[in-house]
């Protein structure tokens, strides 16, 4: 009968143990879901930064070279050519013969990328199917970001967005500011 009393003693103990651990684990998993919200909350953030510099520094391009060729033209008495963008600085809009490494190397593996699936058979992709097909991951963030420059590209015809939101491979001519042509 002692023995009895025992083992449910010591059964006892390691269930209250268990108990505790459980409720141990319940607490960290809680603190987990926590940080990953406030982690995807500041790649959010940090993604919208980034854009921001990145839409800065490009419009301040875009003004310094419109300055710069309203200058040269006034004092030239004759229209200014189109300066060539600097390697990766800028998305330029995509006209015949220019060439995909004008384009920074996230630019370039977009469309890499979307040009494989095309070749393969695949039709348009969402920012983050695209995100995923890089490597990038799923995450908001993430699609976002990618989803920006995907627009980016598109807006400057080195892509297509189709109606549904999907972008896929393909090229088109886009106005040029002040050119007054569509090529």
């Amino acid at each position: 009968m002692v023995e009895g009393c025992a083992v449910a003693s010591v059964l006892g103990m390691l269930e209250e143990r268990e108990a505790a651990a459980r409720v141990r684990v319940e607490g960290l998993r809680e603190e987990v879901a926590q940080l990953a919200e406030v982690s995807e909350a500041a790649e959010i953030e940090l993604d919208r930064r980034v854009i921001a510099r990145e839409e800065l520094v490009e419009a301040l391009a875009v003004s310094s070279a419109e300055s710069t060729a309203v200058t040269t033209t006034e004092a030239a008495g004759k229209p200014a050519p189109s300066p060539a963008p600097v390697p990766g600085s800028t998305v330029p809009p995509w006209r015949e013969g220019l060439p995909v490494t004008v384009l920074a190397p996230d630019y370039q593996r977009i469309l890499g990328m979307l040009e494989q699936q095309r070749s393969t058979g695949h039709g348009p992709l969402r920012a983050k199917e695209i995100a995923v097909e890089l490597g990038l991951g799923a995450t908001p963030a993430k699609a976002e970001g990618l989803r920006s420059k995907a627009r980016r590209l598109a807006e400057r015809g080195w892509l297509l967005l189709e109606a549904s939101g999907a972008f896929s491979a393909g090229r088109r001519p886009v106005a040029v500011p002040g050119s007054g042509s569509s090529a």
